[in-house]
């Protein structure tokens, strides 16, 4: 909706209000869940308020799953690297994934941990404990300070011999809004999903790979971080887009999600502008999912986010092991259009690079 004023009343901005409304913000810190395992208050807030808690879950180890994963892309040089460490109760993934998108390729390398059962090591708080995942195909470790994240990774050999190397810090604001949401599913209240999705931090570091050198530098490069607990149904398919970057020499970013628990407490959508959310609505993506190349057209319910995304490589898997399986179209691309501000204020977008992605899980 365009800023229209009516005898000094900006209508866009009042909208926004009232849309918010049915959206249940959490402002102060609390347990995550209760004694019988229910999320205490579900909604969504511009902090990790909620205190996680795993003794507190009450399922089967092999239901409760947790992960770490950080994306870092370079706008103008055109690749990026992300990075997974996750537990899954009967199974651990480990991965680096370099993106090249000049040449529109992607090269992985995955590593599996069979019954790892929540001995990986996570913390209980995105703010703090370090982690670290080790074997002979890959090493990686976040390594957290008070306002940045460091990722050193490493992997002997990338498919073809050259070893890769990895050390990027991630600057974090503290005083920056994030997007966190906690919500269950209406099968199983006990069953739930608490993440929190961090845009906007400028990264600084090389990655090595052979006798190539890839700086990513601030200003041109952002990382993302997706921080995820729950207690998760078997079957799940979810849509999620992020992007970070400068608008006329201001952080903007969003994150963008849908498709699984019981959103009725809160939706994860949220516009970020020097630090600050703008809570959205409902999205929706308009996917051809017999041509995920083609263009996808993303819109919300509220009209404050319409945008084109351009896929220009898209890191497609199908994974079965065990009684796991998962098939990804995690797509790249350039995002174009307009989003608006809580304050009514209309941001024209011109191909802002990041993802968006259709994923179909059994885990």
């Amino acid at each position: 909706m365009p800023s229209l004023p009516f005898f000094g009343i900006d209508l866009a901005a009042i909208c926004a209000i009232i849309e918010s409304m049915n959206q249940h913000e959490i402002t102060s810190p609390i347990e995550l869940l209760d004694d019988q395992g229910h999320i205490t208050e579900e909604g969504w807030a511009r902090r990790q308020l909620w205190r996680y808690d795993r003794s507190r879950i009450k399922a089967p180890w092999c239901r409760i799953k947790e992960w770490d994963y950080y994306c870092v892309l370079s706008q103008k040089r055109e690749y990026g690297i992300a990075f997974t460490v996750s537990d899954l109760g009967y199974l651990g993934l480990s991965s680096i994934i370099w993106l090249d998108f000049a040449k529109r390729t992607f090269t992985p390398i995955d590593s599996f941990k069979l019954l790892p059962r929540g001995k990986t090591g996570f913390s209980s708080t995105s703010s703090r404990g370090d982690l670290r995942y080790e074997d002979k195909k890959l090493a990686i470790s976040y390594i957290l300070g008070e306002d940045q994240r460091r990722i050193v990774a490493r992997c002997p050999s990338l498919g073809d011999g050259r070893e890769l190397q990895c050390d990027l810090t991630l600057a974090q604001d503290p005083a920056a809004d994030s997007m966190n949401i906690a919500t269950s599913w209406k099968e199983n209240r006990r069953a739930f999903y608490y993440n929190q999705k961090i845009n906007c931090m400028p990264a600084r570091g090389e990655v090595t790979i052979g006798e190539e050198h890839y700086p990513f530098e601030p200003g041109d490069s952002f990382g993302v971080l997706d921080w995820g607990r729950g207690n998760w149904f078997y079957k799940n398919r979810w849509y999620w887009g992020s992007a970070s970057g400068l608008h006329e020499g201001v952080p903007l970013g969003w994150n963008i999600g849908y498709g699984f628990t019981d959103r009725t407490p809160a939706s994860e959508n949220m516009i970020f502008y020097d630090g600050k959310a703008h809570k959205l609505e409902e999205i929706t993506f308009h996917i051809n999912p017999n041509d995920y190349m083609a263009p996808w057209n993303i819109t919300s319910s509220d009209g404050r986010f319409e945008m084109k995304f351009e896929p220009v490589l898209n890191r497609h898997s199908a994974t079965k092991v065990l009684m796991i399986s998962s098939i990804q179209n995690q797509l790249f691309g350039y995002y174009s259009g307009q989003i608006i501000l809580d304050d009514g204020r209309a941001l024209k977008i011109d191909k802002l690079l990041g993802l968006a992605e259709d994923v179909q899980n059994k885990w």
